[in-house]
C-alpha cells in the first residue's frame, strides 16, 4: 500500500479537545518524587544525601554504566528522603522525596555547552548526560540508540511526528511551537549518525505542523516532510519505516539493519534544547485529557510530579474509574494515584465510570480473523492467543513469532469476544523473558 502499512486499525482519534491548546507551564507540586528506575536499563545512582539543598537542573543520581542516565532536579529545593517509591508497575524502587523551596523558580544554571561541530562521540555523551530517553513513551536510552554498530551505516534518519496514539497531542504541538528546537536537534543527530537524508513523519491530520515545518526548513539542511495517511499503529518503527522508505524491517531485526534511524520528534526537540545550554531534562510535555478531566490541554509538567496533584489541578472527576498513563492502546491502566510523571509520561487520559465499557466478560474465540486482518506486522493472534490460555510459550515464541509483538493492542481492540489478547502476549514475553534469565539451580553432587 503506497504511504502506508498492511492492516492496522482506526480508532476513534479524540484529538480535537487538546490539538488546539497551546502548552501551558505546570505549577510545582509540594513534593517531587522521583523514581531512579525511569528508562530501559539500568537505574540512576543517588549522589546526593537526604537533607542537602539542590538547584533545578543540578544532577541528583548519575548514570550507572553506558544503558543509564542522570536524573537532574526537576526544582530547587530540599532533599527530605531516599527511600523506596511506588511505580506504575505496582513495586516499590528506590527513589527521591524533594520538597521544593517555596521561592523556586524556572530558572536553570548555564552548563557546558555542546557544539553542532563536536564529533559524534561528544555529542552522544552530551545527550547522555543531559539525561534524554526516548520521549514517545518507551524511555529507551537515546545515546545508545544513536550509537551506529560496527559495520552498519545510517542513510536516512527519520524524525517521528505521527502520534498515533489516540488522544494525545503532545508530538503535535511540540512540532508548532518548537520548530526551532527542532532543527538544531537535526543538526546534532544528522552529525552524530552520518545521516546523508532526513524525513520528518507526519499523519494527514496534523497539517498545519507538516506546513510549518516545511516552510521553517534550514537552507541547505536535507530534510523534507511527508504527510502520510491517519492510520493506527503508524508512529511505531517498522510501521513508520514502510511507510516513508516501503522498505520492511526484518524479523528480530533493528531499524538501522535498513539503515535507518527513528527518533521521536519531542526527544528531538530536547536534544535541540538542551545541548547547547548543557543544561538536562527536568520536565516534559504531557497530554492531559479524556472525559474525566475538566481542564484538558497539554502542558510542560516537572518530571517527579504526583499523579493525584496533577489530577487534583486538572479538575479530575470525583467517579473516577480508569486513569492511563499514555494512550489508551498502548499505555497502561495505573494501579493507584501515589505514582509520578516519569520521562516516559506522554499522556494522562482519565476516564469515569460512565465512559467504561462494563462489559469484562471474556467470550470464546468466533474465529473471526478480525486480528489477523488487523495485525500490522502479520501475526495470527488468535492462535497466540489460544497458546497463551494453553500456558505453550515456548511455542508461541518459536513457531509463531511471539515476540516481534510489539504490543500495539489492534488486536484487542477488533476482538468481538473482547479476549483481552495485548495482555495475554504482555504476560506470554514477559514469562519467557524470565525463564530465559533464570539461572539453572545449583545440584549437590
Amino acid at each position: 500500500m503506497k504511504d502506508s502499512f498492511k492492516h492496522g486499525v482506526h480508532p476513534p482519534e479524540n484529538k480535537e479537545e487538546t490539538n488546539k491548546l497551546p502548552i501551558r507551564q505546570f505549577s510545582f507540586a509540594p513534593l517531587i518524587i522521583l523514581p531512579m528506575q525511569q528508562h530501559i536499563g539500568a537505574p540512576s545512582k543517588i549522589i546526593v544525601r537526604e537533607g542537602q539543598e539542590v538547584a533545578r537542573g543540578q544532577v541528583l543520581a548519575a548514570a550507572d554504566g553506558y544503558m543509564t542516565v542522570p536524573m537532574h532536579s526537576p526544582v530547587s529545593g530540599t532533599i527530605r528522603k531516599i527511600s523506596k517509591v511506588p511505580v506504575i508497575s505496582g513495586q516499590m524502587t528506590e527513589g527521591i522525596y524533594l520538597e521544593p523551596f517555596h521561592s523556586s523558580g524556572q530558572e536553570v544554571s548555564e552548563g557546558s555547552p555542546i557544539s553542532v561541530d563536536a564529533s559524534p562521540e561528544q555529542i552522544l555523551k552530551g545527550i547522555q548526560d543531559a539525561g534524554i530517553v526516548g520521549l514517545g513513551g518507551a524511555a529507551f536510552p537515546t545515546h545508545v540508540k544513536l550509537k551506529i554498530p560496527e559495520g552498519k551505516s545510517c542513510e536516512f534518519l527519520i524524525i517521528n511526528g505521527i502520534e498515533c496514539e489516540p488522544y494525545l497531542t503532545t508530538d503535535h504541538r511540540v512540532m508548532l511551537e518548537q520548530a526551532d528546537d527542532i532543527f538544531m536537534g537535526i543538526r546534532y543527530l544528522l552529525k552524530c549518525t552520518g545521516a546523508k537524508e532526513v524525513i520528518i513523519g507526519i499523519e494527514a491530520n496534523k497539517q498545519d505542523a507538516a506546513d510549518l515545518l516545511t516552510q521553517k526548513i534550514p537552507a541547505g539542511m536535507p530534510v523534507t516532510v511527508k504527510v502520510v495517511p491517519v492510520k493506527y499503529p503508524q508512529g511505531a518503527e517498522k510501521m513508520l519505516i514502510t511507510s516513508l522508505l516501503g522498505k520492511e524491517v526484518p524479523s528480530g531485526g533493528l531499524p538501522i539493519d535498513v539503515h535507518a534511524v527513528v527518533v521521536n520528534v519531542a526527544t528531538t526537540a530536547e536534544i535541540g534544547r538542551l545541548l547547547p545550554h548543557g543544561q538536562g531534562i527536568q520536565e516534559r510535555v504531557i497530554t492531559i485529557s479524556g472525559p474525566g478531566v475538566k481542564k484538558k490541554g497539554n502542558y510542560l509538567i516537572p518530571i517527579g510530579t504526583p499523579l493525584r496533584y496533577v489530577l487534583e489541578q486538572v479538575g479530575a472527576a470525583d467517579n473516577i474509574s480508569e486513569v492511563y498513563m499514555g494512550g489508551p492502546m498502548m499505555g497502561v491502566a495505573v494501579s493507584n494515584l501515589d505514582i509520578s510523571i516519569t520521562k516516559g509520561t506522554s499522556g494522562i487520559i482519565v476516564f469515569g465510570e460512565q465512559d467504561i465499557n462494563k462489559t469484562d466478560k471474556i467470550f470464546p474465540c468466533i474465529k473471526c480473523g478480525a486480528c489477523v486482518d488487523a495485525c500490522p506486522i502479520s501475526l495470527n493472534p488468535s492462535k497466540l492467543g489460544i497458546l497463551a490460555k494453553a500456558e505453550a510459550y515456548e511455542t508461541m515464541a518459536d513457531d509463531f513469532h511471539l515476540m516481534d509483538c510489539f504490543e500495539c493492542g489492534s488486536c484487542s481492540f477488533v476482538c468481538p469476544s473482547n479476549i483481552p489478547l495485548v495482555q495475554y502476549f504482555r504476560l506470554s514475553k514477559s514469562i519467557l523473558r524470565k525463564r530465559k534469565t533464570a539461572k539453572p539451580a545449583a545440584v549437590n553432587v
